[in-house]
């Protein structure tokens, strides 16, 4: 049996039939990690010693029949911006190199509780902002589908340590696309749940209105699994949702057939690579063909959604990123002989290019003279994307784009074009805007490269777009990888 082949669900089942224990996916898996983390670079820090004791401690309770969680033995992959107790938590910054968490996370909370076992802190780009992992202090994450290839981001390396079954699932965050866009460059599933499911203590705020933590997984039915074991009411975040509970991994059975799903003509007109338009028209057809109701809508404001939204998250960034000051925790600057020097030298030396360029347009758009002409007329425009999103969620259940307008694209290609680069989440940031959820799933290749599909769904209903991404994925099977039948 390799156990590196399994799925999150099969690693489970033959962990409570006994036919592997928990400390031999463990070994597994960092035998993987040892075997391609040179070359990938997917991990930050990486956790052996506490997974295998986590790993014991399960085995123990196996052998005393006692009664698992939920993600009981898997191994799983942490974003290193979600906060984790005694393990490093970076965010991919040089700001944050050393910084130990004296607490926890609720995500982590929740799989601690679980019984899931966690490998390490996954690479990602510099404080989220990125589409490529290649602004990480700690270097740039490479495609496991080609190493010359980037795995997209900010959570890249969630999305790579996945494709590459370094871990069975991983946790990402997502503000604009960061877990659906990685999702999509690799092969893999991703999902950005509706804004307030997912509890967000312990999250490293990048724009507080915008961010989500999400996850990635090989398949539906995995990241279904991992979905149900994190959400819920937190009383620690202000915006977390308190509502009743429902099993994900039950509705995945659900029929489709009669389904009415909307295909934004505003979105199939974008820019994009033609070979990415040939693949999601082929998606589209297979929902013809297994009974859903496909017909084209309109949603007139999504093509306002890439400036609104850089707009809003610049601003909320330079908000946030004020906190890094060299005073209270963090990297502090050695040569300053005032405390404007000491702000200036810190920030200065210990944030990227990326991070700097955000904050400057951010402040830029916030200030006295300039606030009125872009940043509130921005909140405005956003109001308009959420409307038309409510209006398009009336008739239809679900609505279809592609996830990135290209495929991915090889390192350093983009890196010293921000425009280009943004426009990478061009299909994905209007999801955020409207706080809605929305799925990436595999819809095809192109001479060896995936192509990401994206369903998205309206608020809390996340169950319709697993369902649907579900059954897509079963009457495709793509790349014959394991899909958890």
């Amino acid at each position: 049996m390799d156990i590196v082949e399994l799925t999150a669900i099969e690693m489970k089942e033959n962990l409570e039939k006994k036919r592997i224990s928990a400390r031999d996916i463990v070994e597994a898996h960092i035998d993987r990690i040892e075997k391609v983390e040179e070359e990938l670079n997917a991990f930050i820090t990486i956790s052996k010693e506490e997974a295998l004791k986590s790993a014991d401690r399960i085995d123990q309770k196996v052998r005393n029949g006692e009664k698992l969680g939920p993600l009981a033995g898997i191994p799983i992959g942490i974003k290193d911006n979600i906060v984790t107790k005694d393990i490093r938590t970076t965010c991919g910054s040089k700001m944050l190199e050393n910084f130990v968490p004296p607490y926890e996370s609720t995500v982590v909370e929740k799989i601690r509780k679980g019984d899931g076992i966690i490998l390490g802190k996954t690479n990602m780009d510099e404080f989220a902002m990125g589409s490529s992992t290649e602004t990480s202090y700690f270097g740039p994450t490479k495609n496991p589908i080609d190493s010359q290839r980037v795995p997209g981001g900010s959570s890249g390396g969630s999305a790579a340590a996945v494709k590459a079954r370094e871990v069975a699932i991983a946790l990402g965050s997502d503000t604009g696309g960061s877990i659906r866009q990685p999702a999509s460059f690799c092969g893999v599933v991703g999902i950005k749940p509706t804004y307030g499911l997912v509890s967000r203590y312990g999250l490293v705020s990048l724009a507080n209105t915008l961010d989500q933590i999400g996850v990635l997984g090989r398949n539906v039915i995995d990241a279904a699994l991992m979905l149900k074991a994190i959400v819920g009411y937190d009383e620690k975040d202000s915006t977390s949702i308190d509502m009743e509970l429902i099993d994900y991994i039950e509705v995945l059975s659900e029929n489709i057939k009669g389904i009415k799903i909307g295909v934004p003509k505003e979105y199939m007109d974008l820019e994009m690579d033609k070979r990415v338009k040939e693949q999601v028209f082929k998606a589209i057809k297979t929902f013809e063909d297994i009974g859903a109701i496909v017909e084209d809508i309109s949603l007139p404001q999504m093509e306002y959604g890439l400036a609104t939204y850089y707009i809003v998250s610049t601003a909320e960034i330079s908000s946030n990123m004020a906190r890094f000051d060299g005073i209270r925790y963090g990297y502090r600057a050695e040569n300053y002989e005032t405390l404007d020097e000491l702000y200036m030298n810190t920030r200065s030396e210990a944030f990227g290019e990326e991070v700097k360029r955000r904050i400057m347009v951010g402040t830029y758009s916030l200030s006295r003279d300039y606030s009125e002409q872009y940043y509130k007329k921005a909140v405005k425009v956003r109001t308009l994307i959420k409307e038309d999103f409510d209006k398009a969620f009336e008739k239809y259940d679900v609505i279809l784009s592609p996830t990135s307008p290209n495929l991915p694209f090889k390192l350093g290609e983009k890196l010293d074009d921000p425009l280009a680069m943004y426009k990478t989440d061009l299909f994905t940031v209007p999801v955020n805007l409207a706080g809605i959820c929305s799925i990436s799933v595999p819809c095809g290749y192109v001479e060896g490269l995936p192509v990401g599909l994206q369903i998205i769904g309206n608020r809390f209903e996340e169950s319709k777009i697993l369902k649907v991404a579900r059954a897509f994925e079963k009457h495709v099977s793509l790349g014959g990888e394991n899909i958890g039948l």
